[in-house]
């Protein structure tokens, strides 16, 4: 009768059960198994675990975790052959050393399963070694190259990895059991220890070049002098021959990096990553830096030969992280390969590709590199709508005389917040020949102000003056005649009134008419309903109202942020915060009300000349114990003196309250500072105010001189 032994099969849905398989399991029972053969049947220890020892992270008993006290003999029967165990065999120990051998193998098969599911081939995979795979994120480009580095730490317990392609840089970490301890924390002194490999022309099969591919060269004006000089060769590559361009230090092989004639690039793996020609800047004192091997034998052309080429091309986009050492700059890491060649120049052009990626690679580079010795380079233009994108298109094209006086016309690369008065040239022609509007200003509307005070986009004016002498009043008839000149809207944030008391002075202004038939109206007719309905759409069209309608008061940064959106939205050219004291003012601990005030106006100002939009704030003065009836000094404010200060205008508005001392509606406009004097200047003007209509006019206006 054939015999069948007995089995017992673990099913596993879970990576931790798979280290029970993987364990050396150990029968703890008293009985024994008789296992068929075609020799003697002999008793021998049973396979089946019936308790698993706990002490070592992330394995499962599947038994209760109290010891038994007392064994009890099994019997089993398999095809009526009964067997009873002849001896007692203890119970498994497990090393609590993660490192230990006899779990090591069962991490890693944890590992690589895990590692199946992103994409990885594991089949190759050992550990304490790295291994080239292809990237699963990029699938290696064109090319296929296995451009990703994998290294798996001597206990199985963790991997870590990393795509090398310039166009990827995908990397990533994952752990076979997430509480294990494992050497994680010994994972940065493993990878810096990662031998390079030492190749020859002869180890690698190359040779000189063919004629086809000279000719190849020869197409893109490269010479077969320049081809020779930089070491070009070719190598055999199934059935048709490829361009390998040797990297090269002091003469001997590094690297090299292969093209075919389809441009699918790839580079000898575990070698060192340095410049494409770094011999050539040797003690060079203005550098060359290009996108690729073929744009570093174009400059070559060109008559440079202190040019060198990145070997990884160019990133998608520029990096937002802040890269923290050399050892860490895994992605740069030629440029610290080659940090002595670069430490001694004293200018570096960037003739990177002109496309997107190139401009991040500039970047890259310039942050690196130091952007105050950097110079970029701006590409001639193709048409009306490209640019040339690299040297050995302005080489084809355009000729080695063009490319080289590309290159002696290289800019400087910016630096934030560093500029040239030829950066603004523009804006400076536009201002010399009037072509950008308002450059002396726009009038008042008064011809006694005229020469002291005119309104320009961009600028900040402080109106101060005693309480009710009409500082808000003046204010308005000011914005009523600007919109009446040149058409400006504006942005109101006047916190002291009410919308339709603002609206009422404003349509009083806009009609010259009373807004009621009333006492202050005397004998003048009120306006009239058309008129009325006309004066509202022209309240729409002409002012936005910015307004809190909580409890709460808002802060300036509120208000700009809202004005923002009125410029952008509704293209208003001018601002009105009425007054100062109206808005939150909470500051941080320890900061005065001075500089407060100081970096308030800051923001004020940058906002204003950020959006090219006039500023008017209201700030009352502080209380006057032994006020003489006169108007203020600018120094008087409320708060802090950087008011006048930090202002570009500052007007404080007076109104005569003694009849002995003069009619009672004359108001007193003194300019107490001008910062542009193409503009106004310090001085006073005199302008009659009439109470029913609420018009401001010049004083031989109202006296009919």
């Amino acid at each position: 009768m054939p015999f069948s032994p007995l089995f017992l099969k673990l099913r596993v849905s879970d990576p931790q059960m798979l280290l029970l398989q993987q364990q050396r399991l150990v029968i703890s029972s008293s009985r024994t198994i008789l296992m068929a053969s075609k020799h003697l049947l002999k008793p021998t220890p049973s396979t089946l675990p019936l308790k698993l020892n706990l002490s070592s992270p992330g394995i499962i008993s599947a038994f209760p975790l109290k010891p038994n006290s007392r064994i009890l003999p099994i019997s089993l029967k398999t095809f009526a052959l009964p067997y009873t165990s002849h001896s007692n065999v203890p119970g498994p120990v497990y090393s609590e050393n993660p490192e230990d051998t006899s779990n090591s193998s069962a991490r890693l098969n944890v590992l690589k399963k895990k590692l199946e599911v992103i994409g990885f081939d594991t089949q190759m995979l050992k550990t304490g070694q790295y291994s080239h795979l292809t990237c699963p994120t990029c699938k290696g480009g064109d090319s296929m190259e296995k451009s990703l580095s994998l290294f798996i730490t001597l206990d199985g317990d963790h991997a870590v990895w990393m795509c090398h392609r310039g166009k990827c840089g995908s990397r990533g970490n994952i752990r076979a059991f997430v509480n294990d301890s494992s050497s994680y924390g010994r994972l940065n002194q493993i990878t810096k220890i990662k031998p390079k490999r030492e190749i020859t022309e002869e180890s690698l099969g190359l040779k000189p070049l063919c004629s086809e591919l000279v000719a190849y060269f020869g197409e893109r004006m490269i010479s077969e002098k320049t081809l020779a000089r930089n070491s070009v060769m070719q190598k055999s590559y199934g059935d048709q021959f490829i361009i390998a361009f040797t990297y090269r230090r002091n003469g001997v092989l590094v690297s090299c990096k292969y093209r075919d004639v389809n441009k699918n690039f790839w580079q000898e793996k575990d070698t060192e990553k340095i410049f494409y020609g770094v011999d050539d800047i040797k003690e060079a004192s203005d550098i060359i830096i290009v996108e690729g091997e073929i744009d570093k034998l174009s400059m070559e052309e060109a008559g440079f030969y202190n040019c060198v080429s990145v070997p990884d091309g160019a990133p998608p986009s520029v990096s937002t992280k802040v890269f923290e050492s050399a050892e860490k700059d895994i992605k740069y890491q030629y440029l610290w390969n080659c940090k002595e060649y670069l430490e001694k120049a004293s200018r570096i052009i960037l003739a990177t590709d002109g496309d997107a990626p190139g401009l991040a690679l500039a970047e890259e580079l310039a942050r690196r590199l130091g952007r105050e010795r950097c110079w970029r380079v701006k590409w001639p233009k193709k048409n009306e709508v490209e640019h040339f994108k690299d040297a050995n298109e302005v080489l084809m094209y355009l000729g080695p005389d063009v490319l080289k006086e590309v290159i002696e016309n290289a800019e400087i690369y910016p630096i934030q917040g560093l500029f040239n008065f030829s950066h603004y040239f523009n804006e400076i022609d536009g201002y010399y020949h009037h072509t950008l509007g308002f450059e002396l200003g726009v009038s008042t509307g008064w011809r006694g102000l005229n020469g002291l005070y005119n309104v320009v986009p961009g600028e900040l004016t402080v109106v101060t003056g005693v309480p009710n002498s009409g500082k808000s009043e003046w204010i308005d008839a000011l914005l009523c005649n600007i919109n009446r000149s040149v058409g400006w809207s504006f942005a109101l944030c006047s916190m002291e009134n009410k919308v339709r008391e603002h609206a009422r002075k404003l349509l009083e202004k806009h009609i010259k008419k009373p807004f009621f038939k009333a006492g202050y109206g005397e004998s003048i007719e009120r306006m009239t309903v058309e008129e009325f309905e006309l004066g509202k759409k022209w309240l729409s069209e002409t002012f936005y109202l910015i307004r809190c309608e909580k409890d709460s008061l808002p802060n300036i940064k509120w208000v700009l942020d809202l004005a923002k959106s009125a410029v952008l939205r509704h293209g208003v050219r001018g601002l009105v915060i009425d007054p100062y004291n109206e808005l939150d003012h909470q500051r941080p601990p320890g900061q005065t009300e001075t500089e407060y005030v100081s970096q308030m106006l800051t923001m004020i100002k940058r906002f204003a000349q950020h959006h090219s939009c006039h500023v008017w704030f209201v700030a009352h003065p502080r209380q006057l114990h032994q006020w003489n009836g006169g108007p203020p000094n600018m120094y008087d404010i409320s708060g802090s003196a950087h008011f006048i200060n930090k202002c570009d205008n500052g007007i404080v508005i007076h109104r005569n309250r003694n009849p002995e001392a003069g009619p009672v509606d004359q108001v007193q406009v003194c300019v107490r500072k001008v910062r542009n004097k193409v503009v106004g200047t310090i001085g006073d003007a005199f302008l009659s105010y009439d109470r029913i209509s609420g018009v401001y006019t010049d004083i031989d206006e109202t006296s009919g001189e």
